[in-house]
């Protein structure tokens, strides 16, 4: 079929730019997403079950019974959110215990969370001092950019606090070390140092072939998910105005919105002889896969993405409302993945069962040796721009 989204709709991997189509407005909040009209959820194209097969090390049973724990994690989450209150301290899927996980502050909440179907910990900071300290990090590199040996900062709900990584050897350098020293003024830090390999990086590509989308005739990137009159991807990809050919070469839209650094994400209005359709490319490995919504994934949950470099890779959510510093400024409120990518997929779908969760912004490492990737959440993107998801 030639003109049509669903050639390049599954794109994702780490910055490599995609083609995304959004959800409504009214459900564009950081934690809803749909659900069927009887409020169960809708079969999963079994292809999933096979990528998480390869790339979990499931079995198909597993596999499936995963898929369905996460689904039901993931509704929970936000009515788990309200019970806790004030002493909510974040939430994650746990993956032993098949079930989600919220940390709060006082224990004397366990029990109507434990009626409504959660586990809890408790912990010693909320959710709210967390953000806090986060977002005063996050103000600080808004005033001066963040050194290049700060790789990322989060906040990670399992460890109760906001995770600094730094690049190796990196504190030895005085203006990493002022960094951290205000950091750690800001509330409960941790410091870690990486890898000398996982300095994060966004991944536009050249002109290569493939299922891609074309920025003015000399880069590549992904598409992420079809929206009303076109799709979202990552902002990196091209700037507001900017020509945009699609997998055929053909003259295919323009850039109507775009936003990097501080936010990676943009939306392509596309013109006459193309359609949207809501499908994440399989490219082969898996079959493609049907978007049905866009309920956000809790930290443990699975996740794939689909890129025109690397086509389809699963792996798991490690973190939310991360900061990561590329060399070209800090992109803030991405979320964190274990899931490979290369330059090419940077746009490309990231998808937890049938509920979209985000474009590729950027990453370290590849698919032969692994690595990990952020995405830039969709439902901020809807919320943005004001789009509708396009959905089966």
């Amino acid at each position: 079929m030639r003109n049509t989204l669903a050639r390049v709709a599954m794109a994702t991997l780490m910055t490599l730019s995609t083609l995304g189509l959004g959800v409504s407005a009214a459900a564009a909040a950081d934690r809803t997403g749909e659900t069927s009209a009887t409020g169960t959820a809708r079969p999963l194209s079994p292809g999933l079950t096979d990528a998480l097969r390869r790339d979990l090390g499931l079995t198909e049973g597993q596999a499936a019974r995963r898929l369905a724990r996460e689904d039901l994690a993931a509704r929970l989450a936000p009515r788990a959110e309200q019970l806790a209150g004030q002493a909510f301290a974040g939430s994650w899927y746990d993956a032993d215990r098949e079930t989600l996980v919220v940390a709060v502050t006082d224990a004397a909440r366990s029990t109507a969370l434990r009626a409504a179907g959660a586990e809890t910990v408790v912990v010693r900071h909320s959710q709210q001092e967390l953000d806090s300290a986060k977002a005063a990090i996050d103000t600080r590199s808004r005033a001066a950019a963040a050194p290049a040996g700060v790789s990322s900062w989060r906040v990670d709900p399992r460890r109760n606090s906001v995770v600094v990584e730094l690049a190796p050897g990196a504190r030895q350098d005085a203006r990493v070390a002022a960094f951290v020293a205000a950091a750690e003024q800001a509330g409960p830090v941790t410091v870690e140092e990486q890898g000398a390999d996982r300095t994060p990086r966004t991944l536009s590509a050249g002109v290569v072939g493939g299922d891609p989308y074309y920025i003015n005739g000399n880069t590549r990137c992904s598409i992420g998910f079809a929206v009303q009159g076109g799709f979202v991807s990552a902002g990196h990809c091209g700037g507001a105005g900017s020509s945009v050919a699609g997998w055929d070469g053909s003259a295919m839209g323009s850039f109507a919105g775009s936003s990097f650094p501080g936010n990676d994400y943009s939306f392509i209005r596309i013109g006459n002889g193309w359609w949207t359709v809501p499908v994440v490319l399989g490219w082969g490995t898996v079959s493609d896969v049907l978007v049905r919504g866009s309920w956000q994934a809790p930290v443990g949950s699975s996740v794939c993405r689909s890129g025109s470099t690397t086509h389809w890779h699963c792996g798991t959510v490690q973190g939310l409302n991360e900061t990561v510093n590329y060399s070209q400024g800090a992109v803030y409120q991405v979320t964190r993945t274990s899931v490979c990518a290369e330059p090419g997929d940077s746009g490309g779908s990231f998808i937890t069962g049938d509920q979209a969760q985000g474009v590729t912004s950027g990453g370290w490492g590849n698919c032969s040796s692994g690595g990990q990737t952020w995405f830039q959440p969709v439902n901020e993107i809807l919320s943005v721009y004001g789009l509708s998801l396009v959905t089966a």
